[in-house]
């Protein structure tokens, strides 16, 4: 049950809901009877899947942007725009920053980027940042 819970608040916190799914993740590495090698696994994976539903939401929901209740605004699409575009898609590779991950994500998909190209640079970013945070909670715990 506690993979699973990691997955779903990971899986929450690569939208646009204010969740961090770090602590939680940190949490559960302390328990002995979890492998951490899972927690890894089962965090990068919900996690890439919510970059993948904001990838989603970009590709289909750009189709209303001008309607009133849109949540982006024009000007700050243009930005996330000139700035994905400037970096390509290697950009995607920081998709696990806090609010500005989510931006990228979105923007690649309102931009049309193949999702064989996200899902891998997406996936490798946010692998990346959940081993280096269970490596360096592993180096403090160690000294």
């Amino acid at each position: 049950m506690d993979y699973f819970f990691i997955l779903i608040v990971a899986f929450l916190s690569a939208t646009i809901l204010p969740l961090g799914s770090e602590g939680l993740l940190l949490y559960y590495a302390n328990d002995t009877s979890l492998s951490i090698f899972f927690l890894w696994f089962w965090a990068s994976l919900g996690n890439t899947l919510g970059g993948a539903t904001n990838w989603w939401l970009g590709h289909y929901l750009v189709r209303y942007e001008h309607k009133r209740w849109f949540p982006v605004s024009p000007k700050a699409r243009q930005k996330a725009e000139y700035f994905f575009n400037r970096y390509g898609v290697w950009s995607l590779l920081f998709t696990w920053l806090p609010v500005v991950g989510d931006g990228i994500a979105l923007v690649s998909g309102v931009l049309r980027t193949p999702f064989r190209y996200f899902l891998p640079l997406v996936l490798v970013g946010k692998a990346a940042r959940y081993a280096l945070i269970l490596w360096g909670q592993h180096l403090i715990l160690t000294l």
